[in-house]
C-alpha cells in the first residue's frame, strides 16, 4: 500500500481503535499517549485539538471536553471534593453560576460568590477547606476586565488556585498562565472555534499533576469531544490571530459609533478611553480589546424588541464569538437564571443588549445598527 502523507489530520470518526496483541495492549498502558485503545480516553482529532491550544496558552498540557461547561465541571472536579469550598467572581457567565450554585451544591460543594469591589482581597471569603478561584479575564456580559496577575498574587497568598476563564479574550489577547492563573478554560464553541458550528470546551493546566486530574475526570465522567467536532474546531483555530484582529478592530469601531449616539444611553467596551480599566484591558490584551461589547437603550422591552426587528442581517441568537455578528439579550438569556435582585444589582437592566461583533465589513454593520436604533 502507498505511503499517504495528508495536510491536515484526518477525521479519526471511530469509537474504538484496535490492537495486534497482547503486547500491543501492554505497549498501550506502559506508554500513554504512544496509541489510542478508546474516542472516550483519547482520539488523534481532540488530542490535535489539545496540543494546538496548549501551544497558544503556554500550559503543560490542555484536556478538550464536549463544552465549555464541561470544561469548568472538570476543572472544579479536578481539584475540589465533597466538603470543600469555591469562590466565585461575582460578574460570571450565567451558566457558570448556575453550575455552582444549583449542581455542585447538591454534591456537596460550597459556593462563596466575591463582589468586584473585593475581588483582590479575598481574606474575609476564603476558609480552610477554600480549594479555587473562578473569574472571567473579561466579564459577560459587561466587559469587565480583570487584573489576573494581581489576583493570581492574591490566590496564591491565600493558597488557592486561580482558574481562569478565558473565553471572551482567547490567547491572542490574553495568556493567563504566564500572567500567574493555574488553569484556564474556554469554551471552544466561541471564538477559539470561530464559526458557530462547533460545542466544545478545553482546559489547560499549568501543572502536570492538575493535568492528570482533569483527564481523569474528563475520561471518568464521560466528558470527552467527538472526532468530527475536534477536528472542526481544530481547523477553525487555524484562523484564530487573523480573526480576532478583525473581531477587535470592527468591535471599536461600532463602540465608538454607538457611544455618540443619542438612542446609547451607555456602552461597556474595553477599548473605550471611558472604560474603567481601560489601561489595563490595554496592556493585557496586547492593545486588542476583543469583538464584545454590550450597550444599553432606554429600559423598555418594546424598545428593545423595535431595535431587534430593525436588525436586517444581525440574528438575535443567544450565542457569540462567530465569524458574523449576532446580538443577544442578557436579561432574557445568559443571566436568565438571577434573581432581579442579582441582575439589578450587576447591571443587567432591561434595555442591556450584548453585541458580538464580527469579521463583516464594519461599514455595513454600523449602518444596519443606526437604521435600527431609528426604530427605537
Amino acid at each position: 500500500m502507498q505511503h499517504i502523507h495528508p495536510k491536515t489530520t484526518p477525521i479519526y470518526q471511530t469509537s474504538v481503535f484496535t490492537f495486534d496483541d497482547l503486547n500491543a495492549l501492554e505497549l498501550y498502558f506502559a506508554e500513554p499517549g504512544q496509541n489510542y485503545m478508546y474516542t472516550r480516553y483519547g482520539n488523534p482529532n481532540t488530542d490535535e485539538l489539545a496540543q494546538e491550544i496548549n501551544k497558544l496558552e503556554g500550559g503543560a498540557g490542555g484536556v478538550v471536553t464536549s463544552s465549555g461547561m464541561s470544561a469548568i465541571l472538570a476543572a472544579v472536579l479536578a481539584i475540589c471534593k465533597a466538603g470543600d469550598h469555591v469562590l466565585c467572581a461575582e460578574e460570571i457567565y450565567g451558566g457558570s453560576a448556575a453550575l455552582l450554585s444549583q449542581e455542585l451544591t447538591r454534591i456537596g460543594i460550597e459556593v462563596t460568590y466575591v463582589p468586584s469591589v473585593d475581588t483582590y482581597t479575598l481574606d474575609k471569603y476564603t476558609r480552610p477547606n477554600t480549594r479555587l478561584m473562578l473569574a472571567e479575564t473579561m466579564s459577560n456580559p459587561l466587559l469587565q476586565v480583570l487584573d489576573i496577575a494581581r489576583l493570581a498574587q492574591e490566590t496564591k497568598k491565600q493558597s488557592i488556585k486561580l482558574v481562569i476563564d478565558n473565553t471572551f479574550a482567547t490567547p491572542v489577547l490574553t495568556k493567563p498562565l504566564a500572567l500567574g492563573a493555574d488553569m484556564v478554560m474556554h469554551s471552544v464553541t466561541k471564538y477559539l472555534s470561530g464559526h458557530s458550528d462547533v460545542t466544545a470546551g478545553v482546559v489547560v493546566c499549568k501543572q502536570k499533576d492538575d493535568l492528570r486530574r482533569v483527564e481523569a475526570v474528563m475520561r471518568t465522567y464521560g466528558l470527552n469531544l467527538s472526532p468530527f467536532e475536534g477536528w472542526l474546531a481544530a481547523r477553525g483555530l487555524k484562523t484564530l490571530r487573523l480573526r480576532m484582529k478583525q473581531h477587535c478592530s470592527n468591535a471599536l469601531a461600532i463602540a465608538l459609533f454607538l457611544q455618540q449616539h443619542p438612542k446609547v444611553e451607555q456602552v461597556w467596551y474595553p477599548g473605550l478611553k471611558e472604560h474603567p480599566q481601560h489601561e489595563l484591558a490595554k496592556e493585557q490584551g496586547q492593545s486588542m480589546f476583543g469583538g464584545m461589547l454590550s450597550f444599553r437603550i432606554k429600559d423598555d422591552v418594546e424598545a428593545v424588541n423595535r431595535f431587534m426587528q430593525g436588525l436586517t442581517t444581525i440574528p438575535f441568537a443567544p450565542s457569540l464569538a462567530g465569524v458574523s455578528t449576532s446580538i443577544s439579550y442578557p436579561l432574557g438569556t445568559s443571566h436568565r437564571s438571577l434573581s432581579p435582585e442579582q441582575q439589578q444589582k450587576l447591571g443587567i437592566t432591561t434595555g442591556v443588549i450584548r453585541l458580538s461583533v464580527g469579521i463583516e465589513e464594519p461599514d455595513a454593520l454600523i449602518t444596519e445598527l443606526e437604521q435600527a436604533l431609528e426604530q427605537v
